[in-house]
């Protein structure tokens, strides 16, 4: 039987984009942060730093806007842009997550809905709980869902980790 060491729990944090702008005749992809998403993003990055492990790693969406967010939050760790978060479902949002490397412990990932939300339920066995339904009933701009991961990025699968915290910086 594997041991449930607390050494092997990572910490998995899914963030939506900041509130963003939507000047016209700008396609999707390139809509900027509105000031509004910038603040929302920078109390985001303050409460990340108060109360969660320091942040390895960083998958961000390449949408100008999730790209915006993680400038506002200001977390300084090594980032990775991926095509792929832009629009993903939960098991594509799973196969970036799987790549990183087993010394990262906390990761953060920068996307977009229905993708954050419903990889963050997903992998916490959509739960009963209260954070699950508010997460559930909304996911608003620039909110975190934190997750403890019991095992290596690789061994992540549904229902394998547990939803810890539901933030909406305001």
């Amino acid at each position: 039987m594997a041991s449930h060491s607390s050494s092997r729990n990572r910490t998995l944090i899914l963030m939506r984009h900041g509130k963003s702008a939507y000047p016209e005749g700008v396609a999707d992809h390139e809509r900027p942060l509105a000031p509004r998403g910038r603040k929302q993003a920078g109390l985001a990055g303050e409460w990340l730093r108060s109360t969660q492990p320091p942040i390895d790693a960083v998958l961000c969406s390449t949408a100008r806007r999730t790209r915006e967010t993680l400038e506002a939050t200001r977390v300084g760790a090594p980032a990775r842009f991926a095509d792929e978060l832009y629009g993903a479902y939960p098991s594509e949002v799973l196969m970036e997550i799987v790549r990183v490397e087993p010394s990262v412990r906390t990761l953060l990932v920068v996307g977009h809905v229905p993708g954050m939300p419903s990889t963050a339920l997903d992998l916490a066995g959509n739960p009963n709980t209260g954070d699950a339904d508010l997460m559930r009933e909304k996911f608003p701009t620039s909110a975190l869902a934190v997750l403890t991961v019991p095992c290596d990025w690789d061994e992540l699968t549904s229902s394998a980790a547990s939803l810890a915290a539901f933030h909406v910086p305001r």
